[in-house]
């Protein structure tokens, strides 16, 4: 037999609508009530019905989660942990990919605007006048992108592409290429600003890229051809690129070019040489960005970035 809201009641010995709220409000509920209504919940088998919840409340507890490429390497720590954080205060999580199209990400916020409470948007590409038109269909948060009067996680790139071109300079190196990522990306732009503060190096931006392995790779030649001694890529997927096409061209990293990737994804600890890069806190981006959906705060958080030196750089010849 179906197990009902009632039934929780009794067997918690409290009101009906204190069930309701522990399930709809639960910070309405003092913490032991709440405990001990889950507890019996969970022993009796009770789901509420989000349906009939939504219709009485005007919540689905539902989110949506926005990505730039799912098959980046770069996301799914991201959304694991962005699914957990929803997971734990009683919401579901829906993930779209966008494939790097501003436009699939409008008409994914605008199917999202009818099923869900909050939208987060990761690394969007669209203008900032398009994502303030969006944000009046649905609350949202926006990861890696200044947004004027929108929530926004910041994971602080420009911090550590600053350290990552210092990093070079340390070890000597004097002209260095930033192998950029898309246009439109905010992240790309502010690895640029921040690359071309530090002094002594000559920088030579070569860009925009695809922010995949294919697209640095095909910058290989350009690499080649600037005559530099090190490079700091847009991403650890164009820095494994670039580093295979520049061995296809007869150079060894980092004999000849040092690399510098940013992410610190798991590939680029399994490549070799192993990447020197920056690592960036996807996952508590994640977990942040649904905790100010939930509070429907519009704050904005930095969060810290920090230099790995592995194997790919060295002092120049």
């Amino acid at each position: 037999m179906t197990v009902t809201i009632r039934d929780v009641a009794r067997a918690s010995g409290v009101h009906v609508s204190t069930v309701s709220r522990t399930f709809s409000a639960p910070h309405m509920v003092n913490a032991a009530t709440r405990t001990r209504v889950l507890t019996v919940a969970e022993e009796l088998g009770y789901r509420p019905n989000r349906a009939a919840r939504a219709l009485t409340t005007g919540r689905t507890h539902n989110f949506g989660l926005i990505v730039a490429d799912i098959a980046n390497p770069f996301f799914p720590p991201l959304i694991k942990a962005a699914h957990a954080a929803a997971r734990q205060r009683d919401y579901h999580l829906f993930v779209a990919d966008t494939d790097e199209e501003p436009a699939a990400e409008e008409e994914l916020v605008q199917a999202f605007s009818k099923q869900v409470d909050g939208v987060v948007l990761c690394s969007p590409r669209s203008s900032n006048k398009a994502l303030e038109r969006l944000a009046e269909r649905v609350p949202f948060v926006v990861i890696n992108r200044r947004l004027r009067g929108a929530a926004t996680v910041l994971m602080d790139v420009g911090h550590g592409a600053r350290l990552a071109v210092e990093h070079l300079a340390g070890l000597g190196h004097r002209r260095v290429a930033l192998v950029s990522g898309p246009a439109g990306s905010w992240t790309s732009a502010e690895i640029r600003a921040a690359a071309e503060r530090v002094p002594d190096v000559e920088l030579t931006v070569i860009g925009p890229n695809a922010p995949t392995e294919r697209g640095g790779f095909a910058t290989a030649g350009r690499v080649r051809d600037a005559g530099v001694t090190g490079v700091l890529a847009y991403n650890d997927l164009v820095a494994i690129g670039l580093i295979e096409g520049l061995g296809d061209l007869g150079l060894s990293v980092p004999a000849d070019v040092s690399v510098v990737g940013i992410d610190d994804i798991v590939p680029g600890r399994l490549n070799r040489p192993k990447l020197t890069t920056v690592a960036m806190p996807t996952a508590a981006a994640g977990r942040l960005a649904v905790d100010l959906l939930i509070q429907e705060v519009s704050a904005t958080t930095s969060l810290e970035t920090r230099l790995v030196v592995r194997d790919s750089t060295a002092p120049p010849r």
